[in-house]
């Protein structure tokens, strides 16, 4: 009795499966109706006064020449009319268009803190570069972050090169010889 009640509910799967099937496929076949018209039969044509090619626009086309006019056709502002007079000097004229910032002075440590020595670590390559802040030292490797603020570049004998990570501007401090205190 189970496996009758299995043949009978493959027998309905297949045919819900069957119907769905035709219906599917039948569904893509264009269905045309009695009032419908196609897009060629309605599709009229331009009217082109001359259809042969233009030549001369052609050629005009491929041969551009640009003549200079005064003015610099990347530059969205345009130049001052000019004037009257006869400049004296070439060298009073001021420049047209938006002025570049000025050079900022290439980075300084803070005053506080000295450069006063340098070392190696036996086993390593990377020189280290010794600073005091008052009562604290720092002690920092080649390519390592000072103060979150410089990263230190270059460790040589008689300087060190850095860099302010905010500006990627770099300069260069040189090593302060302490002179030697009284001794007691």
């Amino acid at each position: 009795m189970k496996q009758k009640k299995q043949i009978v509910v493959f027998l309905v799967l297949f045919v819900v499966a069957a119907t769905f099937w035709f219906w599917y496929f039948d569904r893509d076949k264009p269905t045309v109706t009695a009032g419908a018209v196609s897009v060629a039969q309605t599709y009229q044509l331009h009217s082109v006064e001359n259809p042969q090619l233009h030549i001369d626009r052609l050629a005009a086309a491929r041969k551009p020449e640009y003549k200079y006019a005064g003015r610099n056709i990347f530059s969205a502002i345009a130049p001052p009319p000019p004037s009257k007079e006869p400049d004296k000097e070439v060298s009073k004229r001021e420049p047209v268009g938006p002025q570049p910032d000025p050079i900022p002075p290439p980075p300084t440590l803070p005053p506080n803190l000295k450069f006063f020595g340098y070392g190696t670590v036996p086993n390593g390559m990377a020189r280290r570069a010794f600073f005091t802040d008052g009562e604290d030292v720092y002690i920092v490797s080649e390519g390592e972050i000072l103060l979150n603020r410089y990263r230190i570049l270059k460790v040589n004998n008689t300087n060190l090169e850095f860099e302010e990570i905010s500006s990627g501007r770099r300069s260069t401090v040189m090593l302060e010889d302490k002179e030697p205190g009284p001794s007691s």
